[in-house]
């Protein structure tokens, strides 16, 4: 079962002051299983976004900490800044991450607001997911009047908090509001302009943002004019799930057009990023480039590289790594400053300290291989002896994309790289968990065995993890026996003079297979469940028997053209 984990992301009000910034913050690492992933101050919204995630019961305790030492430290009778805003925690959204549904995120996000009203004195009102009534859900309408309105909202029946006193006093005075969700990822993101105008970003903020531009009799100006329900009537933006403002940043000398992309699979980053570009340049203006407020997902990072690549007509099969660069260049995401994706991208945050086999260098691998310890063994070497070999089909594939006079073939190549890419990573996977799988063996061995409940729970391990550690090599003999195909159409039809490295590919491919379906062999004899075991060896033997068959046709083929 997953483990369930949600993100918080409270936005305080304060952007300038490190040492109050830094010491909000350090609440978060008081509570115990929660990681803080990133705090981003901006000084010209003078706000905060600060990330941590963890286990639903710890992040509110987390939450509860933050919005208790902002209300400490940050005065609201004395703020400014570029940003809406109506309290020293400004917002506090909880999003899910994993294990634990949108629903179940916002009955934690009523268990907090309910502890700040009672113990913090702070009103506040839920949003989003939370919201209890249709027009709070937007969080533009709970921020409305902002702190400078908040004296007259707060009384206003209309209006009454959620929870909290549903009154101005001294203490509000000085914490103000708070605005709790439970909401999807979001993406704060603002593009950059090429102009000191908030006037022209928030034009084409309108140009795109999903609720577009109020209506005027003379188009910008006279009177506003009405829809059949008396509401302002409203010419709607080009995207959906966009929210967008323009503004001027002293800081950095430009104005930008600030986004929330409150749905990423509606309305991806790229996205947002291309039509304001277009709607700048039909304004006369230019996007220099744009600024990540906070983290992002890395599959939106991946998206955008494979979308700037296929306006390349790149090929998509190459590393994350080098998607990333392509997505950080074409967005402009390191114009105002530095753009570290170790620092921005939430799953790379997440990563564990642990050391993988394959995080070590080419002879750091080899010289474990080689130590007095029992693993990694052939299991693991198989897996990696494939993985070379997928990758070099793939370079052919790639190198095959970019050649001269087969511009209109680039996106069949690029089809057999992402294929490729797939294959590589899944042998990859399985180098360190063909490891794991055998010391799963050897901490059933190490079991206690004195009472008759001991010996049944060890015996029952031991199985267990024999039949584990035969399915990984299954596994990479499965996947290499697979990725074969990638360096077969590279040979009949990518670079020619690439002939020998896919033939390359083809032998390592089966000395995968050969070398998995030993450890197959080797296991599955200590299995107890005779019907699984012999099913297994049967499937190997099919999959060993077709990746000799391969190997010599290829070797034929290549002779042939030798």
């Amino acid at each position: 079962m997953n483990k369930k984990l949600i993100e918080c992301v409270p936005n305080i009000s304060e952007g300038r002051d490190i040492a109050k910034i830094n010491a909000i913050a350090a609440v978060v690492e008081t509570v115990e299983g929660v990681k803080l992933l990133d705090v981003d101050p901006g000084k010209a919204t003078n706000r905060t976004v600060i990330t941590f995630v963890g286990e639903p019961e710890n992040v509110i305790e987390a939450a509860f900490r933050v919005i208790k030492k902002a209300a400490e430290l940050i005065d609201m009778s004395k703020h400014s800044g570029e940003h809406p805003r109506f309290g020293a925690t400004d917002v506090c959204p909880l999003v899910p991450i994993s294990g634990i549904t949108l629903e179940e995120a916002a009955i934690f996000a009523h268990k907090l607001g309910e502890r700040v009203g009672k113990e913090l004195g702070i009103p506040g009102y839920y949003y989003e997911n939370a919201a209890k009534e249709e027009k709070r859900k937007n969080l533009a309408n709970c921020r409305a009047g902002e702190y400078e309105g908040l004296k007259e909202k707060l009384v206003n029946p209309e209006w009454k908090p959620d929870f909290g006193p549903a009154e101005f006093n001294e203490s509000v005075a000085k914490s103000g509001a708070i605005a709790i969700s439970a909401r999807d990822f979001l993406i704060a993101y603002n593009v950059n302009l090429n102009t000191t105008s908030s006037r022209r970003a928030n034009a084409i903020a309108f140009d795109i943002r999903e609720a577009g531009r109020v209506k005027y009799e003379n188009g910008v100006s006279g009177k506003m004019m009405l829809d059949k329900n008396g509401e302002p009537d409203r010419i709607p933006g080009k995207l959906k799930a966009v929210k967008g403002i323009g503004w001027y940043i002293e800081e950095y000398g430009i104005a930008q057009i600030s986004y929330n992309l409150t749905n990423i699979n509606i309305t991806p980053m790229h996205i947002a990023f291309d039509e304001s570009e277009k709607s700048a340049i039909e304004r006369g203006l230019r996007v220099t480039g744009s600024e990540l407020i906070g983290l992002i997902p890395l599959k939106a990072m991946l998206d955008a590289g494979d979308y700037f690549l296929r306006k390349q007509q790149r090929s998509l099969g190459i590393s994350e790594e080098e998607k990333i660069k392509i997505a950080v260049k074409s967005l402009g995401l390191d114009d105002l400053k530095p753009f570290n994706p170790n620092e921005k991208i939430i799953e790379y945050l997440l990563k564990g300290d642990s050391k993988k086999l394959i995080d070590l260098t080419v002879s750091g691998f080899a010289e474990e291989t080689a130590a007095e310890s029992i693993a990694p063994g052939g299991g693991s070497i198989s897996a990696y002896v494939g993985a070379l070999g997928v990758s070099l089909g793939t370079m052919v594939a790639n190198l095959s994309s970019h050649k001269a006079g087969w511009d209109d073939k680039w996106e069949f190549y690029s089809d057999w790289a992402v294929k490729g890419q797939a294959y590589k990573n899944k042998l990859l996977q399985l180098v360190d968990e063909d490891t794991n799988a055998f010391n799963k063996i050897i901490d059933g061995f190490r079991m206690p065995k004195t009472t008759d409940e001991e010996k049944e729970a060890r015996k029952q391990a031991i199985e267990k993890a024999t039949i584990y550690a035969t399915e990984i090599p299954f596994q990479v003999m499965e996947t290499a026996c697979d990725s074969m195909e990638v360096m077969q159409a590279m040979l009949k039809e990518g670079m020619q003079n690439s002939l020998s490295d896919a033939g390359v590919g083809v032998l390592c491919a089966r000395t995968a297979v050969v070398g998995a379906y030993f450890n197959v062999r080797i296991n599955a004899k200590d299995i107890k469940d005779r019907v699984f075991a012999e099913d297994i060896l049967a499937k190997g033997e099919k999959i060993y028997q077709k990746a000799i068959a391969v190997e010599q046709e290829v070797m034929e083929y290549i002779n042939s053209k030798m």
